[in-house]
């Protein structure tokens, strides 16, 4: 019969071939080496929602730059077209509707 350490070297790499069976198969033996794992793929997940979370921003923020400037040019044109009208002085105001009254046509 063998040595006690033949019988030990048989046992460790019985010992090893199966570990590497096990993580082969994506199996983890060791705690830690697992916790490591699951924290990985927590932190891809993070860092995709933070990506998916910027680019949301940017476009919020490109939507809001471009409405802030249609805003000022439809204030800008409003702006002109009341002192076109104040310079040709042939435009009338409209009698205020009367309350409790419905405009001409009106279904009400």
């Amino acid at each position: 019969m063998g040595s006690v350490e033949d019988l030990m070297g048989l046992l460790a790499e019985e010992f090893e071939r199966r570990l590497r069976t096990l993580q082969e198969a994506g199996e983890f033996v060791d705690p830690r080496v697992a916790q490591i794992e699951r924290l990985k793929t927590k932190v891809a997940e993070l860092k995709e929602r933070l990506a998916q979370r910027d680019e949301t921003i940017a476009e919020l923020a490109t939507f809001k730059e471009l409405a802030v400037s249609r805003l000022a040019a439809q204030h800008d044109e409003i702006v002109r077209l009341r002192e076109q009208a104040a310079a040709l002085g042939n435009v009338r105001r409209l009698l205020a509707a009367r309350p409790g009254t419905a405009p001409y046509g009106s279904c009400s």
